[in-house]
């Protein structure tokens, strides 16, 4: 594929919309989506986008939103909204609720929204499993044309929409969870009865863990993992450790093997969660030079009989 890369990003005024364009090119010379699927920093607080059996540890209800955005300065720059609602069904350990996302960069939107039935196993005084199912669409829209519309190489948009399954696991107890989870699975991916036509869509696996430690009646420590993996990408890990002063307060820091930190504070109020987190890279291309942060913001409520029960994990 023979590219003018120089032309393209004349018709671009600022450096910031260049960049975009390259790496939208970059993007579109190498295969569509294998980039790796959205991740957060704040996952120690709400993992149920990410494992829906997550939601079974908080009897009450909620709804929560993130606002993520990356290269804070730079038009086009990665942009996310991420809601989930959950209720749940005491009086068969159960939970359900929806999650919805949608992801924009550049040229690029992924809008996905998925509903989910979460059950729980009591396996002991303590002891949980907690499984959950989820099923909806996705929906993939590329407009390579704005790029160069007089390229034949970009004259092509891409608009795509399937269906979507998904399942999570998960062991916790009053104080760990271990789980894994693939909530995006398409029909296209599930088996050889049908063609996989697009790269688009691709399989993303996650794998977590947490633990609550109490250090005193009003300190504790809350460290939290998690490996996403998808086919073609690396894989990605992180880890994180938060201090909660009196279950109000919480500092933390998260750090992601490619190459990215964040310093992160919480504060718990009555029934409402507010979160704020600030991800910067950790290259020595990024320390000492330019480093565009990554902003994130998450707001959540909780609702119902156990909504007085402060839930940490």
């Amino acid at each position: 594929m023979k590219l003018n890369i120089s032309q393209m990003v004349k018709r671009h005024k600022s450096v910031g919309q260049a960049v975009l364009v390259l790496l939208s090119v970059l993007t579109t010379a190498s295969v569509q989506g294998q980039t790796q699927q959205f991740s957060y920093t704040q996952y120690m607080d709400n993992l149920t986008p990410l494992n829906p059996a997550y939601s079974l540890l908080d009897k009450a209800g909620s709804v929560s939103m993130l606002g993520r955005k990356e290269w804070v300065g730079i038009d086009g720059a990665p942009t996310t909204f991420l809601f989930n609602g959950n209720l749940p069904i005491a009086n068969i350990d159960a939970a359900a609720g929806l999650n919805v996302l949608n992801d924009e960069f550049a040229i690029e939107r992924q809008t996905e929204v998925n509903a989910y039935f979460a059950k729980a196993i009591q396996l002991g005084p303590q002891a949980y499993l907690g499984v959950s199912l989820n099923a909806g669409i996705r929906n993939y829209v590329a407009n390579y044309s704005q790029l160069a519309a007089s390229d034949p190489v970009f004259a092509t948009d891409v608009r795509q929409t399937k269906p979507n399954v998904g399942f999570g696991v998960m062991y916790y107890t009053d104080w760990y969870y271990l789980g894994i989870s693939a909530p995006e699975l398409t029909f296209t991916s599930l088996g050889t009865a049908s063609v996989q036509n697009s790269n688009n869509f691709v399989a993303h696996y996650y794998f977590s863990g947490a633990l609550i430690t109490n250090i005193d009646d009003d300190f504790k420590f809350k460290p939290a993992t998690l490996f996403t993996y998808a086919s073609g990408v690396p894989l990605v890990a992180d880890f994180s450790g938060t201090f909660y002063l009196k279950e109000t307060l919480g500092l933390g820091v998260d750090y992601r093997t490619n190459n990215e930190m964040a310093g992160i504070i919480t504060i718990n109020v009555s029934s409402f969660h507010i979160g704020y987190s600030y991800q910067f890279g950790t290259s020595s291309n990024n320390l000492g030079g330019a480093n565009i942060p990554t902003h994130e913001v998450t707001l959540s409520y909780r609702f119902g009989k156990a909504s007085g029960n402060n839930k940490l994990l």
